[in-house]
């Protein structure tokens, strides 16, 4: 039989070659990709630290990225900083979204909150110019050079996409590291805030409180081979400072060892760990920083150990936002700030509470939001929240889905400062201060709310 002069024979072959090339198409469309991008994120010397000028680099610092890309690009960021603030959070990741041709949305900025370390907030340091207040406390041009560098390493890592085939999850706990940093007195009220360096016995002697000590792991394969790796664990980052030498602490040096163990690149995110410290089990002797990252490090090597990997494929993975305006702390008052700004007579401590105060007054004024972010991967959900939260939400997140892996990242957008529980803000103690929170008691409602519509909405998967 002959149809417009080609034999059936040949018509069938053509249509199994279309078949074909369309099936394969379509898998490629839904193969999951993944590029990871690094940068040295290490000031230059005489640039400000957090708290003292840069003396010296003791180990270098760094900006860490993953792109997961399936129908959707996403961008993963953590950098070895104190934190990433308004206006800077969003230059980083309209840069970063441009460069790699997504939504800013779509990218998250975090920061591991070391205090050897940057801060980054050109909002407040806009406001120390408008009130001519000569304070360097952010450079902004070192922080423009590192966005810059950021996003042109992102973009260059498109051109080294993987494919994804499998996703691993697995966690461990971590000993003798994190601490509740606030000791309640019988009154109910803060009687001792356990700093991470502890030198007082007797404080370093109370009960280890409410923490997570549990790290997790979240792996990306390509069949047998490891291609990535993000871990997650929240405390209080610092074993000692104020030495003017710029370093990522002990779980940079837990990250550090792991990534040159395993040959894999490997990002670590900060739990909500604004409550937590290594306190107990901590005096600030310089040593204690090698016998903390070794502890956080063995960590990190069992979750690694005890990974369970699930296939994956481009439609398994989503990202969903919520936009909260978080409540302000009721200390906050414009005029009360911009008197303080403008008495010259005042010491830098004040002006810069005041700065920050302001900032953030008008950014809830012009009803600018944070957002608050969940990628889905499959059966795992990764929570990406703001401020130095209180461990008691990371706790709260996974409670609401005890069906799914949660890990959860904190100290993405820094403005906030210290984020406590309804409860807390009653208590007293050194967190839910004025210098150090400027959200109020409500904002917990606001928070567990956005996250509890971001676990529990599985209309997308």
């Amino acid at each position: 039989m002959r149809l417009a002069g080609y034999s059936s024979s040949f018509l069938i072959l053509l249509l199994s070659i279309g078949i074909a090339s369309s099936y394969s198409s379509t898998l490629q469309a839904d193969a999951l990709k993944i590029a990871t991008f690094e940068v040295d994120a290490s000031p230059p010397i005489g640039s400000p630290l957090a708290y003292d000028p840069t003396k010296g680099i003791q180990e270098p610092l760094s900006f860490r990225g993953i792109i997961i890309q399936g129908h959707d690009t996403y961008v993963l960021c953590c950098v070895d900083w104190l934190g990433v603030s308004s206006d800077s959070q969003k230059g980083f990741k309209r840069a970063i979204a441009e460069a790699v041709d997504t939504d800013p949305k779509h990218v998250v900025i975090h920061a591991i909150h070391q205090h050897d370390a940057p801060r980054c907030d050109a909002t407040t340091q806009r406001v120390f110019a408008e009130f001519d207040l000569d304070y360097d406390m952010y450079d902004l041009k070192f922080i423009a050079d590192v966005q810059e560098k950021a996003a042109a390493a992102a973009k260059q890592s498109l051109k080294s996409l993987e494919t994804v085939t499998h996703i691993g999850t697995g966690e461990a706990e971590i000993e003798k590291v994190a601490s509740n940093r606030r000791i309640l007195g019988p009154d109910g009220k803060v009687k001792y805030v356990r700093y991470t360096a502890t030198k007082d016995p007797v404080v370093r002697a109370q009960p280890t409180g409410t923490i997570d000590p549990m790290c997790k792991s979240i792996s990306f394969w390509n069949a047998d081979r490891p291609i990535a790796m993000m871990t997650y664990y929240a405390t209080h980052p610092q074993s000692y400072y104020r030495t003017g030498l710029a370093n990522p602490d002990f779980p940079g040096m837990a990250r550090n060892a792991r990534e040159e163990e395993t040959k894999t690149f490997h990002i670590h995110f900060n739990g909500a760990g604004g409550n937590i410290g290594a306190g107990k089990w901590n005096d600030g002797a310089k040593e204690n920083r090698a016998v903390l990252a070794k502890r956080v490090e063995d960590g990190m090597q069992r979750a690694w150990e005890a990974t369970q990997k699930q296939s994956i494929k481009a439609g398994d993975v989503t990202m969903k936002s919520v936009d909260v305006l978080l409540p302000l702390s009721p200390f906050i008052q414009k005029e009360d700030a911009v008197a303080e700004l403008k008495n010259k007579k005042l010491d830098r401590l004040t002006h810069f509470r005041a700065a920050r105060e302001l900032a953030w007054l008008r950014r809830h004024e012009a009803g600018d939001a944070i957002s608050i972010e969940c990628l889905t991967i499959g059966d795992v959900r990764i929570l990406h929240l703001p401020g130095e939260l209180f461990v008691e939400y990371q706790l709260a997140a996974q409670k609401l889905r005890p069906d799914l892996f949660v890990a959860l990242a904190a100290y993405g957008d820094y403005a906030p400062g210290y984020i406590g529980t309804e409860k807390s803000y009653s208590e007293g103690g050194y967190e839910t201060s004025r210098p150090a929170s400027r959200v109020s008691a409500r904002t917990e409602q606001v928070l567990i709310g956005a996250m509890a519509k971001l676990l529990q909405d599985d209309s997308a998967n």
